[in-house]
């Protein structure tokens, strides 16, 4: 018997066994707003009225529906509802400019477009077929409480579940497809080796729109367990819903987790959570000293993901070995500090170029209308990362450098061609070439390198307003140095691993 696997087999489980269980903790932004507690018979009934409502806008099968929306329960419930119906969902980077979301939603080709209240005014440039914004609006408007919803007509495995578009080494980011089948995979991977069950309490402190929340939503809802909605990071309020609400489970970039280790110091009383909370960390290779920290400040059990929006995410997982109790401290840290182990299901390889290569069913379907991009990608049957690595005599991947011109700042992936676009936009700017420098909150953060035009007196802060009045703020730079040559290979090329080489000197590997 082969039955599709798709994420209605998620939803299945959580009405059929945890029907009564609290599914989901919002505490709005809105400061007195009342704290929403919705069980897992409530959240199907939520998720059953958006789906009637997409049928009655005649949004059908195999349409993209575009989601713009800091951490939020209509987020979570959209990432449910939409491809469970045959729908694809676009989660979108609610940090982008208008710019920005309104090509990703022209590309895709969404039919709908929700929006959060709070980006209702920045986006009202941003428009498709039906556009709504999320809250109130859409209650009333386009959840139908009283009618059910079609059912997908043929549920496929293989069908794109949700396109997630990811900042590569272009100008314009690419939309990578996730399968049903993808989704499944990754999300019993996950399960597994974060040794998820129903009693477990988890804080998004990650937002979902990345790589749909690393795809933690979908076996957190199978099993049952309660999901707390954490709208923006603050590490003070980290640690009172880790108290307040028992949280057990949170996954983040390095700068959530140096966020809470600031906010731990000034803590009144014990920090919550310790020995009973397991953190995630992913986005950028961690600093040891902060892996260190959080064991000996917090109490809490470090582990450690490396993957793409492509891999669904997951390639590898590191946690500590019984055997690792023994040794001191820092070498400890410093083991956890590696990618880790490849994950169940997933093949890791390095080519002769010292490119880490993935086999997996965690592996995009393709990039969304960009097949050039797709051949490339997944040449000789293998994903190609972009990043450079080592596999040590454990089987253990250590990332060394990153050979895609990415920068990860803050967990959020940077074109460095992108900025380089916008910053050669200026007149007074003859060449540039922007590379990450290593951060002690950021892990990286951008620096561009200018050449001006003779006699053009453009100074640091011109640049960096320029590319905050185009560009998300994440990617504008935060220092500029100028000049007077960008050296080149003989056939023209920028070789930015030398660029970054003197700030790196002394480090143990070229990225953050």
């Amino acid at each position: 018997m082969r039955v599709p696997l798709t994420v209605n087999d998620f939803l299945y489980r959580a009405e059929a066994v945890n029907a009564n269980a609290v599914a989901v903790v919002d505490e709005p932004s809105q400061p007195g707003a009342p704290v929403q507690t919705t069980t897992y018979a409530d959240l199907l009934m939520r998720i059953r009225a958006w789906q009637a409502g997409l049928d009655a806008l005649g949004v059908g099968e195999g349409e993209r529906v575009a989601v713009v929306s800091h951490n939020a329960a209509r987020l979570l419930e959209l990432m449910y509802a939409v491809p469970s119906s045959g729908r694809i969902c676009v989660p979108v980077n609610f940090r982008l400019r208008a710019e920005e979301v309104g090509y990703i939603v022209r590309h895709s080709g969404a039919s709908a477009l929700f929006v959060d209240p709070e980006l209702d005014e920045p986006l009202k440039t941003v428009q498709a077929r039906h556009r709504f914004v999320l809250g109130g609006e859409t209650d009333e408007h386009v959840m139908r409480f009283d009618v059910a919803p079609r059912t997908w007509s043929d549920p496929q495995e293989d069908a794109t579940a949700t396109i997630n578009y990811t900042s590569g080494t272009t100008a314009r980011p690419k939309g990578v497809q996730i399968t049903h089948r993808n989704i499944w995979v990754n999300a019993m991977s996950l399960g597994i080796h974060l040794r998820l069950w129903e009693r477990d309490v988890y804080l998004h402190t990650l937002p979902m729109f990345h790589a749909n929340g690393w795809g933690l939503p979908y076996p957190l809802a199978g099993l049952g367990a309660k999901q707390v909605v954490l709208r923006k990071v603050d590490g003070a309020e980290v640690l009172r819903r880790v108290d307040e609400h028992g949280v057990t489970v949170m996954c983040g970039a390095p700068a959530v987790w140096n966020a809470v280790l600031d906010a731990a110091a000034t803590w009144d009383g014990d920090v919550p959570g310790r020995g009973r909370v397991r953190i995630v960390c992913a986005g950028a290779p961690p600093p040891t000293r902060m892996i260190q920290r959080i064991d000996e400040e917090l109490g809490w059990e470090f582990l450690q993901i490396y993957g793409l929006t492509e891999t669904s995410p997951i390639v590898t997982f590191n946690r500590a070995r019984a055997a690792d109790t023994a040794l001191p401290a820092r070498e400890r840290a410093r083991r956890l500090g590696r990618a880790g182990a490849p994950a169940l299901g997933v093949q890791v390889k390095i080519s002769d170029l010292g490119e880490v290569l993935v086999r997996s069913n965690v592996v995009l379907d393709r990039y969304w209308a960009n097949p050039d991009a797709t051949s490339e990608a997944l040449a000789s049957g293998w994903f190609h990362t972009g990043d450079g690595g080592t596999i040590d005599d454990e089987g253990y991947l250590t990332i060394s450098d990153r050979k895609k011109d990415v920068i990860i700042t803050g967990g959020e992936n940077v074109s460095s061609i992108e900025v380089e676009d916008c910053i050669s936009q200026l007149a007074e700017v003859t060449e540039v070439a922007v590379i990450g420098v290593p951060d002690e909150k950021w892990g990286e953060t951008i620096k561009a390198l200018v050449v001006r035009t003779p006699g053009a007196e453009i100074g640091e802060q011109d640049i960096v307003a320029h590319c905050r009045q185009r560009l998300a703020g994440f990617k504008a730079p935060t220092t500029v140095e100028f000049r007077d040559a960008i050296p080149r290979t003989a056939t023209g090329k920028v070789q930015k691993f030398r660029l970054r080489e003197p700030y790196w000197a002394g480090r143990q590997r070229g990225v953050n």
